[in-house]
């Protein structure tokens, strides 16, 4: 009964339920939140803006629809733009052309298809902590680098993200002052509205808007999205995917899809459901490849579990799947309305914005740094290969040696100590002396050790009549003792009230 109990929760899948009004404002903040960062990891990775606005209508809708963990909402992230960007550029192809684009988003839903049809979950439990620890924080210093010359008008130079870091830094007077009081102005209003607890979800949102309402008003003299992209007042339209640069893709996608998917096993352990129900995480590889399939032929980027998108969505008072469909919804209402608000948003405002992302991502791994340097030697030296990898090498490679210092990882994990029972651990210990028995276990004699029930008048005393009596017997420690008694004494039963008398006890010690 209880193990049939068991069998129905286990398989017990998340419902769609009825949207609440938690529900409702919690998508309304996440889809204004969409548009700043959807824009933001469009533009650092070099492909269209507007790709990054559509990666969050509708595979943030599928996506929630086909979740096994009901609050994780599936849209773009950093660390997918610019593996994206990466892959294609490898492959000699242009970012921003649509029919690419297309084509690498619905290869990469296809590889998350299959690997939730052949369970390969599982595989995600392999991935280092370490290596997921110096990937996410090259990522970040790789996002930080990559809006420099939004954010102060200069263009570092340099043959990888560190020396980048290092000639921008150099070069402080060839920073342009307009561009990058633009920034620093959307930095501090970013910290003064986060500030606020109840205005904490859409800081980086009143950051974008007042200071681009500013720069409207002052006429100030720095590149706006206009000037990189148009942006129509127009849902998303079909877009075919170019079918020959399928070859050269094959990898990228794999890589592409490895990255969204092992960003998305951690939301499930952070996020759990509210109505009780399990998460599967081959069900995430399914939905995520769904959202996949449908967004690429819709002009979006490829796209996987936002860890970030859902905690602002959870802060907002998120309850059901419905939050993630009302923020697909309501982005698509904002395109549709107001897109040519959005080729106003100046690029030092974008580039403001997205150094407080990335400067977040590093804060945030801090402790997650300290904890490999403390564990071994072997995890830090992983941490900091990967790291330097993220910055140095495309990112494909350096995923692939991440999985490779993974592996090596997990084969020198010390084994686990099995719990065992006293009596397996004493047959494991054969040929050694064992220990001595406490008092309470130590021979006594008979009268000691064995006492007879109380007489009463519904219950006398009696005779054992069998070799284990109803009482318990204490025996010699020995190796070739045959084992304790497994029965139970049987309670005197009072007659008048049907209940049992005291039970035998061993004599005290």
């Amino acid at each position: 009964m209880r193990s049939n109990t068991l069998r129905r929760i286990k398989i017990r899948r998340p419902r769609l339920g009825r949207p609440t009004g938690s529900d409702v404002t919690s998508g309304t903040v996440t889809g204004l939140f969409s548009i700043p960062e959807g824009m933001a990891y469009a533009a650092i990775a070099g492909f269209n803006p507007v790709a990054g606005l559509y990666a969050g209508v509708v595979p943030a809708i599928v996506g929630s629809l086909t979740s096994r963990t009901v609050l994780m909402v599936t849209t773009l992230t950093s660390a997918i733009a610019l593996t994206s960007q990466s892959v294609l550029s490898d492959a000699g192809l242009d970012p921003k052309n649509a029919g690419n684009v297309a084509l690498l988003t619905v290869m990469v839903g296809a590889v998350m298809l299959l690997m939730g049809a052949l369970r390969l979950g599982a595989v995600m439990s392999f991935v280092s902590n370490a290596v997921m620890t110096g990937f996410s924080t090259g990522i970040a210093l790789q996002i930080i680098t990559g809006v420099l010359k939004d954010a102060t008008g200069y263009e570092p130079q340099g043959h990888n993200k560190i020396h980048q870091l290092g000639d921008w830094l150099r070069h402080v007077g060839d920073w342009q002052l307009a561009a990058t009081l633009t920034a620093l102005a959307t930095i501090a209003l970013w910290a003064v509205a986060r500030a606020v607890k109840r205005l904490e979800p859409v800081a980086l949102l009143i950051a974008m808007v007042l200071v681009s309402a500013a720069v409207a008003v002052l006429s100030t003299d720095v590149d706006l999205v206009k000037d990189i992209a148009s942006v129509p007042a127009a849902l998303p339209s079909f877009t075919a995917p170019d079918p020959t640069a399928g070859p050269d893709l094959v990898q990228g996608a794999v890589s592409v899809a490895l990255v969204a998917l092992a960003q998305a096993a951690g939301i499930a352990p952070s996020m759990p459901n509210p109505d009780g129900t399990r998460s599967d995480v081959n069900g995430d590889f399914r939905s995520q490849g769904y959202a996949n399939l449908a967004g690429g032929l819709l002009q979006a980027l490829p796209s996987g579990g936002s860890m970030s998108r859902t905690g602002v969505a959870v802060s907002a008072g998120a309850r059901t799947r419905w939050a993630g469909v009302v923020s697909g919804v309501f982005l698509a209402v904002v395109v549709l309305l107001c897109g040519s608000l959005a080729e106003r948003i100046p690029m030092p405002v974008i580039g403001g914005l997205i150094l407080v992302v990335g400067g977040e991502l590093i804060w945030g791994k801090r402790h997650d740094i300290a904890l490999v340097l403390r564990t071994s030697w072997m995890s830090a030296g992983a941490m900091a290969v990967t790291f330097l990898a993220t910055t140095q090498l495309p990112l494909q490679q350096a995923i692939a040696l991440g999985a490779v210092l993974s592996l090596l990882l997990y084969a020198r994990r010390p084994p686990a100590k099995p719990v065992s029972s006293p009596s397996s651990r004493r047959a494991t210990a054969a040929g050694k002396r064992p220990r001595r028995p406490p008092p309470s276990l130590r021979a006594r004699s008979p009268s000691s050790t064995t006492r007879a029930p109380p007489s009463s008048p519904n219950c006398p005393a009696s005779k054992p009549s069998s070799p284990h009596p109803t009482a318990f017997t204490v025996r010699p420690w020995s190796w070739s003792s045959a084992p304790f008694p497994t029965s139970r004494p049987q309670p005197c039963s009072n007659s008048s009230t049907g209940t049992p008398n005291d039970w035998p006890t061993e004599a005290a010690t």
